[in-house]
Formats: C-alpha cells, sequence, structure tokens
C-alpha cells in the first residue's frame, strides 16, 4: 500500500501544511499525521473524505505509487480523469475489413508512419491505409503491419515490414518476446519486451543487437502494443559470428539485468 507516500506527495502538491488539511477533513493534526506517516490506517469513512479531498479514487491512492507518475498523468488524475495504469483497460481499434466481412492487414507505410501515433485510433486515417491479406493468419484475430527502421534488431533489418497481432491485455505480454510498441513520445518501435507492469507499471525494451541499451517505458505513455508474428525483409542478411555461435541470448539476458540494475539504482538515488 502507497497511502501514506501518495498523502504527503499530494498534500505538497497542494503546498498545504498538515495542519491546514487536517481541518479541511474535520480532523486532528495528530491523526492526520498518524495516516501521512503510516502510524496508523483510515477507516473507510475517512478514506472516503482523503478520496473526495485530494480528487483521487481510493483504489489508486491505496495501490498506486503515484511519485512514479509523470507530471502530466499526476495532474489528469487531479482533475478527475480516471487512467488506466495496468494496461487492461478495453480499447477500441479502428479497423478496415474487405468485401467477405473480413478484417483487413493494414500496412502503415513509410510515408504514413508520422501521422500514425495521432491516427491510430480515427477510422478515416486507417481507411487511407493500404490493406492485404495473408490466408495463413487466424481470421479471428487482427493483425496490421508495419515499417521497421535502424538497425536494433536484427535479423530485422532497416526498411522492413514488421506484422504483429494486436493485444488487449497488456498483462499477457510474454517476458523475451519481440513486439511492436507505439507511444507518443518515440512513436513505433519494434523491441523484446519484459512485463514490469504489476512491479512498477512498466515495461522494460530490449534490442537484439547488443549496441543498444535497454530502456523503460510507463505503461500510461503506451498508446499500442502488437505481438510479432513475421516480417518482410528488404535484403538477405548475412548471420553474424554471434548469431552463428548462439550467444546473442546470453549477452541480452546480462544486458537485460544491466537495465534493471540501472533502474533499482536510479529508483534508490530519487528517494534518497
Amino acid at each position: 500500500m502507497y497511502l501514506k507516500e501518495n498523502l504527503k506527495l499530494l498534500r505538497k502538491r497542494r503546498k498545504r501544511s498538515q495542519e491546514d488539511v487536517a481541518k479541511s477533513l474535520l480532523l486532528t493534526r495528530s491523526a492526520y499525521n498518524s495516516y501521512e506517516n503510516g502510524v496508523a490506517e483510515p477507516g473507510i469513512q475517512i478514506l472516503i473524505r482523503l478520496s473526495e479531498f485530494f480528487q483521487i479514487n481510493i483504489d489508486k491512492l491505496l495501490r498506486i505509487d503515484l511519485g512514479r507518475l509523470n507530471e502530466l498523468q499526476l495532474s489528469q488524475l487531479e482533475k478527475g480523469f480516471d487512467l488506466d495504469l495496468s494496461g487492461t483497460r478495453l480499447r477500441v481499434l479502428a479497423t478496415t475489413i474487405n468485401s467477405d466481412n473480413e478484417e483487413n492487414i493494414e500496412l502503415v507505410s513509410v510515408k504514413a508512419k508520422a501521422g500514425y501515433t495521432t491516427g491510430y485510433a480515427d477510422p478515416d486515417y486507417i481507411k487511407t491505409l493500404p490493406a492485404f491479406n495473408l490466408p495463413f493468419l487466424s481470421a479471428n484475430r487482427k493483425y496490421r503491419s508495419f515499417p521497421i527502421s535502424g538497425d536494433s534488431m536484427p535479423p530485422v533489418s532497416d526498411g522492413a515490414f514488421v506484422t504483429g497481432e494486436y493485444v488487449q491485455d497488456w498483462n499477457l505480454v510474454r517476458n523475451g518476446h519481440p513486439y511492436i510498441v507505439i507511444t507518443q513520445d518515440d512513436g513505433i518501435v519494434f523491441k523484446v519486451l519484459y512485463n514490469r507492469i504489476e512491479e512498477e507499471g512498466t515495461f522494460l525494451l530490449c534490442s537484439t543487437n547488443t549496441l543498444y541499451s535497454p530502456y523503460t517505458v510507463k505503461v500510461n505513455d503506451i498508446l499500442e502494443i502488437w505481438k510479432f508474428v513475421n516480417y518482410i525483409n528488404p535484403k538477405f542478411e548475412e548471420p553474424t559470428a554471434t548469431e552463428s555461435n548462439d550467444i546473442g541470448p546470453a549477452i541480452r539476458m546480462i544486458q537485460r539485468e544491466i537495465g534493471l540494475i540501472k533502474d533499482k539504482v536510479k529508483n534508490i538515488e530519487e528517494k534518497i
């Protein structure tokens, strides 16, 4: 539970003293201080008052470390917007169908790539994308193809198109598997994911090219996730020495552990 940390954070954001907040809640200062310092736990009626005062629902007040949220997320919560911090909210996906009433596989062209982060939920934008079908893919699942740039994910090379299966529940993302991740800041990225929703509300993104360092992305910064299905490479790639010796997975595992250690050190430094 994160109640005491959240109460202190929210109070300081409002630049209020403990005595001011206590008076607003019809409490003594010592009673409120005991909640903020974790000495005592408030009953349901007090929790309701705390929730109404800070305009944060009780579940998030108790179970979410609000200190890990960015400024935009915090301000949205305080304005009454109920954010999805777990990745489980039902998402409405814009899609197209063919003449047989079957869902198409839309292809996000290189030209359309820049506009995808703003148009991904717009049916009119999705209708402008080229569409095709692959008979060997399940008709009961949704697929989309994305252009990949850079050399961070061999054997998938620069200019390839990666097809992904839409992921509705992000809690089902499997560690060590490749996914296409759509974020507002980074756009379309293709990475190996490690699911840390339950522990930290984040994903760790790793590259198969060990020259690229892993990094974390918060769940609320993600727009869509697509599970890798297949790809079309524009050129033939010769196997590298690393791939032929089969030490790539071991290096990526070390890379992942370094990323986790860095994050833990960063979290400790932020709390000091």
